[in-house]
C-alpha cells in the first residue's frame, strides 16, 4: 500500500489527504434538510446527510488527492446509521482510486486488538465466506498499549498489502501531558516519551517484508504539524516511515512547518486538513466567493490553495 501511496502523491504532486470529519454544522442547511425530509430528523436522517455531504465533497476534490481521512467517531455517533455511512463513504472513495486512511486510533490487549485489525485492514470468515468488515487501506493505531496493541495491525499489513500510521506525536494541545514526559530509552538514554514511541515505530517498520519498492514501509507515523522542530527530530528517527501530519489549517499548521517532515526527494509525509477543506465555505476567503450552496467547489479551492501552499514551502 505505501508505494501506491508515493505513486499517487507523484502522479496528483500533491501529499495532501483530504480529513473526512463532518458534523452536522458543518453541513449546509440544504443538505440536512433533503435528508430530514426523507428519513426524518432521525439518526438514520443524520446519517443520510452526512454521506451527501461527503459525496459531494470526494466528487468535487478526488482528481486532485491521493488520500482521504474519514475519522470514525464522527460517524459512530450516530450509531449503526452513522457506521454505515461509514462503511459507505469508504466504499465510494475506494471506486474513485482513493486510499483510504481509516483514522480509528485502535490498540488493545492482543485478542482484542488483532479484531479491530481485521475489521479495518483484514478479512472475516463468516461459514465459509471471506470477506472484508470496513475495508480502509490504512488505518491510524495508539501504541500506548504497547507491542500487544500494535503487532496485530502489523501483522494484517503483511498478509494483506496494508498500511498504518501510529500515534507519535498528536497534534492537540495537551498532547505534552503525556508524550513529552521524560523517560529513559532501551540504551538507558533519557528522551521524551514521544522519542521513545518513534524508536519503537522504527523498529517496526524496518521489517524487509513490510518496505515497498519506494524504500518506504508499511509503519508509519502521526506526527502534527502544530510541532514542526519535533517532526525535524522525529524524521531523522524513522528514516523508512511515512509520515502522516494532521494539524494543517484548523488547528494552526502552515505550509512552512511542513518543511521538514519531508525527506529531500519531496517525499515522505502526507498532510491533512480536514475542517480548513469540507468547512471551508463558511470562512474567508471562501464564504463570500461561494457559500453554502457551493461548499464542494469551495472545497475544491481550498485542496488548490493548500498544494500551491504545500509546494512553495518544499520547493
Amino acid at each position: 500500500m505505501i508505494d501506491r501511496l508515493v505513486e499517487s502523491i507523484r502522479r496528483t504532486k500533491a501529499p495532501i489527504c483530504v480529513g473526512l470529519d463532518p458534523q452536522l454544522g458543518f453541513i449546509p442547511d440544504e443538505v440536512k434538510n433533503k435528508a430530514y425530509r426523507e428519513f426524518g430528523q432521525t439518526l438514520e436522517g443524520a446519517a443520510q446527510a452526512i454521506w451527501q455531504f461527503n459525496k459531494a465533497v470526494i466528487d468535487a476534490t478526488w482528481d486532485l488527492i491521493p488520500a482521504v481521512k474519514p475519522q470514525i467517531a464522527m460517524y459512530e455517533m450516530y450509531g449503526i446509521e452513522g457506521l454505515k455511512a461509514f462503511a459507505r463513504t469508504v466504499e465510494y472513495c475506494r471506486s474513485k482510486g482513493l486510499i483510504v486512511i481509516g483514522d480509528v486510533k485502535r490498540g488493545d490487549i492482543g485478542s482484542t486488538s488483532a479484531a479491530y485489525a481485521a475489521a479495518h485492514l483484514g478479512m472475516v470468515k463468516v461459514g465459509e465466506n471471506t470477506m472484508p468488515a470496513f475495508g480502509e487501506d490504512i488505518c491510524t493505531v495508539n501504541p500506548y498499549l504497547g507491542s500487544d496493541g500494535v503487532l496485530p495491525f502489523v501483522k494484517e499489513c503483511a498478509a494483506n498489502g496494508k498500511g498504518i500510521f501510529i500515534l507519535v506525536k498528536t497534534s492537540n494541545p495537551s498532547s505534552g501531558e503525556f508524550q513529552d514526559r521524560i523517560v529513559t530509552d532501551d540504551e538507558g538514554q533519557a528522551c521524551p516519551l514521544y522519542e521513545l514511541v518513534g524508536k519503537k515505530v522504527n523498529e517496526w517498520a524496518q521489517d524487509p517484508a513490510l518496505i515497498g519498492e519506494s524504500g518506504y514501509s508499511e509503519v508509519g507515523a502521526v506526527v502534527g504539524a502544530t510541532y514542526p522542530e519535533m517532526g525535524e527530530k522525529l524524521r531523522a528517527i524513522m528514516p523508512k516511515s511515512f509520515i502522516l501530519v494532521p494539524g494543517y489549517g484548523a488547528q494552526g499548521g502552515t505550509g512552512k512547518d511542513l518543511v521538514h517532515f519531508f525527506d529531500k526527494d519531496g517525499l515522505g509525509a502526507i498532510v491533512n486538513s480536514s475542517r480548513g477543506i469540507i468547512a471551508a465555505y463558511t470562512k474567508e476567503p471562501y464564504a463570500d466567493r461561494f457559500g453554502s450552496g457551493a461548499f464542494a467547489d469551495a472545497a475544491r479551492q481550498a485542496v488548490l490553495d493548500m498544494k500551491t501552499d504545500i509546494e512553495q514551502a518544499i520547493s
